[in-house]
């Protein structure tokens, strides 16, 4: 038997969920151990795999050392840090589940959402979840001014890239292996502007996406930098407007 493989019986096939981590010391050990807790009662075989994408703080430290203890988790660290974009697709590439769920480090989409998620992977290839849609529960909403950039932001994504999909960057997304292998094998942002990338891909494959509501909360400690970042997704959606399907179909160059 596997290290990953549970010998009790499965209702689902093999889950893998990626964590991308940069600079999480102060909460990825209680994230892990949330995933833990829920992952060990579910019926199907599953593994976590934690990114660090160059962390300075000691979170790879801290992951090694649960990975030690703890059975089905995994760490992969590469430095320096090259983006949140970066860490998704080495972990999404690097895993062999089959199904791949990606899921911020602060779980500010609790896991137990993933059931929502489920529901839509046997009719579609991905599946997002949304705190944009009428049924979304924001427990806890970010504060004005960054839900006012995120709304102009929605904005142009969907005039530019991706129409019909109301929340972009939600950190929580679910993909059957295949199609998520042939869509993060071409994408080539390696920051906050991946998941548009991603998502246009994944049109531009033909892959069904399902936007789902989910449960939300916001979390202290966003990485996203207001005066640096929405102008460089603003940029970078330009360009893939610009570059087209073809070259947006290309491999990555690794």
């Amino acid at each position: 038997m596997r290290e990953d493989e549970d010998p009790r019986p499965s209702t689902r096939p093999y889950l893998s969920v990626v964590v991308p981590a940069y600079n999480e010391a102060p909460r990825i050990v209680r994230s892990l151990e949330r995933l833990r807790d829920y992952l060990e009662g579910q019926p199907y075989r599953w593994s976590v795999t934690v990114v660090s994408d160059g962390s300075t703080d000691g979170t790879e430290a801290l992951v090694a050392a649960f990975v030690r203890s703890t059975p089905h988790f995994h760490l992969v660290a590469y430095a320096p840090n090259h983006g949140k974009g970066c860490a998704v697709r080495r972990g999404i590439l690097a895993v062999d589940g089959d199904l791949i769920l990606f899921t911020d480090a602060d779980l500010a989409t609790p896991i137990e959402e993933l059931e929502k998620l489920f529901k839509q992977i046997d009719r579609v290839p991905v599946a997002i979840g949304s705190r944009a849609l009428r049924e979304s529960w924001l427990e806890r909403r970010q504060p004005p001014y960054r839900e006012l950039v995120g709304r102009l932001g929605n904005k142009l994504v969907q005039l530019l890239g991706v129409p019909g999909i109301h929340d972009t960057q939600c950190g929580f997304k679910l993909f059957r292996r295949e199609e998520a292998q042939e869509i993060f094998r071409r994408v080539k942002l390696t920051g906050y502007s991946f998941d548009i990338e991603a998502l246009m891909i994944a049109r531009d494959l033909g892959f069904g996406v399902a936007e789902v509501p989910i449960r939300w909360a916001h979390q202290e400690g966003s990485k996203v930098m207001l005066w640096r970042d929405p102008p460089r997704v603003l940029l970078d959606l330009l360009r893939l407007r610009l570059m087209g399907r073809r070259r947006r179909l290309q491999p990555h160059a690794d």
